[in-house]
């Protein structure tokens, strides 16, 4: 992976504000740090500076048009779900999908909804392989 890619990828405190903001839609350094601080106890400065950093690394965008800056997620959550799945798949399972959904099936018990999902997409994957 080159550097600029690693350097995207969301750290565990970045995706916390992510899925925040991905909830919330655009939102104050103060509303994140209020929801933040719902789970864990986290100081302001810490949230900003966090907000900061990830603004330069392109994974929020800030309106300034206000005094209070706005913050919102640069990617999607399905992409960022898409990177971090792809890193994992390549350092992790050497590039191996089998490897991963295997483990990801026996790792936790999927509900039969969701195996009904699952299914429901495999279907549809084979269809366009034909």
């Amino acid at each position: 992976m080159k550097r600029a890619e690693r350097s995207r990828r969301p750290t565990e405190a970045e995706l916390a504000i992510l899925r925040v903001l991905w909830r919330r839609g655009p939102s104050t350094v103060r509303a994140v740090h209020g929801e933040l601080s719902a789970a864990r106890p986290t100081g302001y400065t810490t949230a900003l500076k966090l907000l900061q950093v990830m603004h330069e690394k392109g994974l929020v965008c800030r309106d300034e048009a206000a005094r209070a800056h706005i913050y919102h997620a640069g990617p999607s959550e399905e992409q960022a779900q898409r990177t971090l799945v792809t890193d994992l798949l390549d350092r992790a399972f050497g590039g191996s999908a089998r490897q991963l959904v295997m483990q990801a099936l026996t790792a936790r018990k999927a509900s039969p909804a969701e195996l009904a999902e699952i299914r429901r997409l495999l279907d549809e994957l084979e269809g366009k392989a034909e």
